[in-house]
């Protein structure tokens, strides 16, 4: 049975033990490492929601979304874990953590939320799935597609999944890499698994199986992590279990950032107003209705300020907060059924109940940014790149009897995604798709426009 205490594990990916003497704790390190990894410092040139333009407007990417995640997730870990260490039944080794560890948590998980996501945002996704979708029938050597691959890979592949990825990304042993790939506790990793089930539970009647949050091939240190933090199992056929609590907290910082900081960026090009944003943000503020918020105030300091970006970046940072507190209240009255496994929402969901303007952002989220057409036209073309990068991949590294420029293909394919010759179509698959969703936009497109020959790649001697 999952307490306070044993749903915290140090034990790390690709070995066992913790260090026993360091400066930083091991939550402390998790954090560190993520910082300095190349899948994490890759989120730069990785599309949030706009096209990533030129030095006059500054948006969002990937990367400054995720740090931004991370400072909103420290807050809720530092609020949360105040709570349990004062409120729940947890022992004096547990105590520490919770009152100086659980934010580190938050904030690692926070960061490494989006390093499974491909490029060009979830239109990159859609182009994986849709790949194989589409090809299923086609002839690679005597056989089609599709027959290379048993229902649960296939269920993988024709739905691909920036979650299940992220864990894929930090877990596994990369050719030439350390084992363990970055060798996190397995404390953090859970607080990752937003979907902890297989491709094949999927359901749209769970939130937690709304969609899925391992592949296949990650099976293994998936019920590892699981059985080690004592995580609820929910089904063995298809496998499935109930989220880890700390997911919430990381699930939450993500969901505040992306619903605020999207309207942030949609002001700053012009697609929404000062006005439109300030009402919207206002009403969240004011719906609330949280003592530390005297709304007087905020609306005579609003007043003085004659700068549009000032005032939105002001009326953001009240609406964080104004948020943050929320979610930890609604986290903190809920505590007992997130532990036992039958906390059935989200907790931004459960905000929205009272903070109910969070609909109208969402919908104006919907039609005035995310159908923007500037939105939509990267959405098109990261969709075109990256399906003629798998196309140019996937066929020559599963056939058999692959032809003279599938091997040529497959020359640039970097060692690490390699594998050997007994590996699986599915395992070989994997490699190309690790290689694929880890490029950034530029690279993507270059690498693109190198192979159709629309820019022909020329280095001198």
């Amino acid at each position: 049975m999952m307490n306070w205490i044993n749903c915290i594990s140090a034990r790390r990916t690709g070995y066992t033990y913790t260090t026993s003497a360091n400066i930083r704790s091991d939550y402390q390190r998790d954090y560190d490492r993520l910082i300095f990894s190349s899948a994490f410092r890759r989120l730069q040139n990785k599309t949030q929601v706009f096209p990533l333009p030129g030095s006059s407007t500054f948006v969002h990417n990937r990367l400054t979304h995720s740090l931004e995640v991370a400072s909103v997730g420290r807050s809720l870990g530092s609020e949360v874990g105040a709570f349990i260490a004062q409120e729940m039944e947890v022992d004096e080794l547990s105590t520490q953590f919770y009152h100086h560890d659980l934010k580190g948590v938050i904030g690692a998980g926070c960061l490494a939320h989006d390093v499974g996501n491909p490029a060009f945002g979830h239109s990159g996704e859609k182009a994986i799935s849709n790949y194989f979708i589409q090809n299923a029938d086609a002839h690679i050597g005597t056989s089609s597609l599709r027959s290379y691959f048993s229902d649960k890979e296939w269920s993988d592949l024709t739905d691909f999944e920036g979650n299940a990825n992220a864990l894929r990304v930090l877990t596994h042993h990369f050719k030439g890499k350390m084992s363990g790939g970055l060798s996190l506790t397995y404390t953090t990793l859970a607080s990752i698994l937003k979907y902890p089930c297989e491709s094949v539970a999927r359901t749209k009647t769970k939130k937690h199986r709304k969609k899925y949050g391992f592949f296949q091939s990650d099976k293994s240190i998936f019920n590892e992590i699981a059985k080690d933090t004592h995580m609820y199992q929910e089904s063995a056929e298809p496998l499935s279990f109930f989220r880890h609590p700390f997911v919430y907290l990381v699930e939450a910082a993500d969901d505040i950032c992306y619903q605020i900081i999207d309207m942030e960026d949609a002001h700053r090009l012009k697609i929404i107003s000062r006005a439109e944003v300030e009402h919207a943000f206002l009403q969240v503020i004011a719906e609330a209705d949280r003592p530390e918020n005297d709304l007087d105030k905020i609306k005579n300091t609003l007043s003085q300020l004659g700068d549009d970006n000032e005032s939105v970046a002001y009326l953001r940072a009240k609406s964080i907060n104004t948020l943050v507190m929320e979610s930890a209240d609604v986290f903190k009255a809920n505590a007992d059924k997130i532990i036992a496994g039958a906390y059935t929402s989200t907790l931004m969901d459960d905000v929205e109940e009272k903070c109910e303007s969070l609909k109208a952002i969402r919908n104006m989220s919907i039609h005035k940014i995310y159908n923007h057409h500037s939105v939509i036209k990267v959405e098109l073309a990261g969709y075109k790149v990256m399906s003629g990068l798998l196309e140019t991949f996937v066929p020559g590294i599963i056939n058999p009897n692959p032809s003279q420029i599938e091997e040529k293909s497959l020359v640039l394919l970097p060692e690490q995604f390699r594998t050997n010759s007994s590996a699986t179509p599915y395992e070989k698959v994997l490699g190309v798709i690790d290689f694929v969703s880890g490029m950034t936009d530029d690279y993507a497109i270059e690498m693109y426009r190198n192979i159709m020959g629309i820019e022909i790649a020329m280095h001198s001697a």
